[in-house]
């Protein structure tokens, strides 16, 4: 079973005070720490426990700056065999469809029967890369998945819907399915298992390797282009009504008046 894992390096931004950079076009990112996108992770635990239950390989690959780099020994360290970055300079800025094109350009030629990515990026929250690529492969995919049995050619899946339901699905390999958080739970990597990653090979592939050009890809290859990046407006405060029950009442009516509902 040879499996691919896409993975991202991203920013965390949870508990931080954002600043938008001058440009208005992102965030300001001198100062945060930087780790492997969440859904992400679960994908790759999930391919390395695939690994370990069948046999096979793992092979991580990712579109990023030379930073991204450490992402990918964290990846080497949990398991995965091999290692592809996209690395060109000429690639940042890729909207989904542009970075689906890279990675598919990159995949094509690689053995694989499955290939698995997180169901979104915590940075851009799209959530179209994985769906797209696998068109452009040829492949059927899945969305939202929370379970993968793998039986020889076939693959047995869960994946969530609307509402708390869930469907099971049949699918043939070779396929692509996007990971759910929750799907497992994924390994430590120590930092000295990083280090000792750092002994083995990162393949890095530019444009002219993917056999495109720099029109085809970053903010030129792009579909969606970004106007804007701004902080959500503050909301006015909530209104604590005083008063005793006739006076709160009034005040009540006259709230629900002002925007717009009916008495």
């Amino acid at each position: 079973m040879d499996i691919i894992v896409c993975v991202k390096r991203v920013p965390e931004t949870a508990e931080v005070d954002l600043a938008i950079e001058r440009d208005e076009k992102d965030i300001v990112k001198k100062d945060l720490v930087f780790d492997i996108n969440e859904w992400d992770n679960y994908a790759m635990e999930e391919a390395v426990r695939i690994k370990e239950n069948i046999g096979g390989t793992v092979t991580a690959v990712t579109l990023g700056e030379e930073d991204s780099r450490e992402t990918l020994r964290r990846c080497l360290a949990m398991g995965a065999d091999r290692a592809m970055i996209l690395a060109d300079p000429a690639l940042q800025g890729s909207d989904a469809y542009a970075t689906a094109l890279a990675l598919h350009q990159a995949i094509k030629k690689e053995r694989y029967d499955l290939i698995l990515t997180g169901v979104q990026a915590s940075d851009d929250g799209y959530a179209q890369v994985g769906g797209i690529l696998a068109e452009m492969l040829g492949i059927p995919h899945v969305t939202m998945v929370t379970k993968v049995d793998i039986q020889g050619k076939l693959a047995k899946v869960r994946r969530e819907l609307e509402g708390g339901l869930e469907e099971e699905l049949e699918v043939e390999l070779p396929a692509l399915f996007t990971i759910q958080t929750g799907i497992n739970e994924p390994r430590y990597v120590s930092i000295m298992g990083i280090r000792k990653a750092r002994g083995k090979e990162i393949r890095e592939l530019m444009v002219k390797d993917l056999e495109l050009t720099e029109d085809e890809v970053g903010q030129k290859g792009s579909q969606i282009h970004l106007e804007k990046v701004f902080l959500p407006p503050v909301e006015k405060e909530a209104e604590i009504i005083q008063g005793d029950p006739s006076q709160i009442s009034e005040r009540l009516l006259e709230i629900i008046k002002e925007k717009g509902g009916v008495i």
